[in-house]
């Protein structure tokens, strides 16, 4: 892997998940408790044994900066590295990045002083886990100049992706953005058995592309006014290069909007998820806290994650997610939430606070009830509340809170007063 460079993209104003993203970029929003979006790709990367990084960003990015800095510090005698890339403005461009492959091509400076032969390109919103190893070597017995990954899916699924197809050497022959269902007809790819029985007979792009180097400065060259590799790049490559598909079967999920990631976190919580995150072999890195373990007082919990630094005290917890140094008062009851934690404790002295935004008393008060709502970071909920949404608002707005598709979202370091009801 020593001639591969990553590049994992840090996306744009994320607007499908606001207001999770109102103050941070997509790849820094939290993730089944403790972890980020972007330490999926990373950890990948690390996995694969491909240790060089750059992450490009730009929208909101301060955390997700601070997020990678404390992380991701390889030691000195390695050559390894995970490097923030930041949109700027240069003689040669006076514009913000205007899409995946604007991105990019605006990177090629940082990324040529780097000798490889290959790049792998990534998203920094997707939850799977994938040896890149094994789709590079894929890439070269197939003699391709670009490679994507895809996924089957049904039918039902696919007018929500690009949908490729290809023919029974895995060159791809056609590409089609979000095709309707009635326009799916002869769009089917040669698959396995397995996904034919069940349906998945059409292949959706992952937005995961391994280019030969020379051929992504090409192709990036020749077509300054493309900015997006699924829309503009990849269809246009498929009629001048040899573009190969990499099929890939195992979990997958972009998290792209309010609904997807909330019902992520709760398929996590559950006894055997899709995604394991258990895996000796391919583990998930993140910030190493040194937070001390979750402490729990006269309570139920079931089909739950508690992550590290929280106390929970007299209370029922099922299908939910706690995030870090999270407080959960008595006789509080959550059911399918997820609680995003906090950045400092409510007893510590704030005098001694990292200097930190924020409610005096994050948490859950006592008495409260909680149920189909994500609580951002830092938020304080106070006693005797109800957060349900019982009369299904689909979309909506209050204070310190929003509804996007039937889920209530507190605000980050929102203050809920005492007795609220939403």
């Amino acid at each position: 892997m020593s001639q591969m460079l990553a590049v994992i993209l840090g996306g744009g104003a994320g607007t499908r998940l606001f207001p999770l993203t109102s103050d941070r970029a997509k790849p820094a929003v939290p993730l089944a408790g403790k972890y980020r979006l972007v330490d999926v790709p990373i950890s990948n990367c690390i996995n694969s044994g491909l240790e060089r990084i750059f992450v490009l960003t730009q929208y909101s990015s301060a955390s997700l900066n601070n997020h990678i800095a404390r992380a991701y510090v390889f030691d000195r005698f390695r050559s390894g590295f995970v490097t923030i890339v930041a949109a700027e403005q240069t003689l040669t461009s006076e514009e913000w990045y205007q899409g995946t492959a604007d991105a990019v091509r605006q990177s090629l400076p940082h990324i040529r002083s780097f000798p490889h032969d290959y790049v792998i390109i990534l998203s920094g919103d997707q939850l799977y886990t994938m040896d890149y190893r094994e789709m590079l070597t894929h890439h070269r017995q197939l003699g391709a100049d670009i490679t994507v990954a895809v996924t089957p899916v049904r039918a039902d699924e696919a007018p929500g992706f690009g949908i490729l197809k290809t023919d029974d050497d895995h060159r791809i022959t056609e590409f089609h953005e979000k095709p309707a269902l009635e326009q799916l007809a002869a769009k089917e790819s040669p698959v396995t058995p397995q996904m034919n029985a069940a349906g998945r007979i059409y292949l959706a792009s992952m937005g995961i592309y391994i280019f030969n180097a020379k051929v992504l400065r090409d192709v990036l060259d020749a077509h300054p006014d493309d900015y997006d590799f699924g829309k503009e790049i990849i269809p246009g490559a498929i009629q001048e290069r040899r573009v190969v598909s990499y099929p890939f079967t195992a979990y997958w999920n972009d998290i792209g909007t309010v609904r997807s990631y909330f019902d992520t976190n709760i398929m996590l919580a559950q006894p055997k998820p899709a995604f394991n995150l258990y895996d000796t072999k391919m583990p998930l890195y993140t910030n190493a806290r040194m937070l001390p373990p979750a402490k729990i007082t006269r309570s139920t919990v079931e089909h739950a994650i508690i992550s590290e630094g929280s106390v929970i005290v007299d209370s029922e917890i099922s299908d939910a997610v706690i995030g870090i140094r999270s407080f959960i008062g008595r006789g509080t009851r959550i059911n399918r939430a997820v609680i995003l934690g906090s950045d400092y404790y409510w007893w510590q002295d704030p005098v001694a606070r990292d200097p930190v935004q924020g409610p005096a008393c994050p948490g859950i008060g006592e008495g409260t009830r909680i149920e189909n709502a994500i609580v951002d970071r830092n938020a304080s909920i106070g006693k005797r509340c109800v957060i349900s949404n019982q009369e299904r608002i689909q979309e909506g707005e209050g204070p310190g809170f929003s509804i996007r598709e039937g889920i209530v979202v507190i605000a980050k370091n929102a203050e809920i007063p005492d007795g609220t009801v939403i």
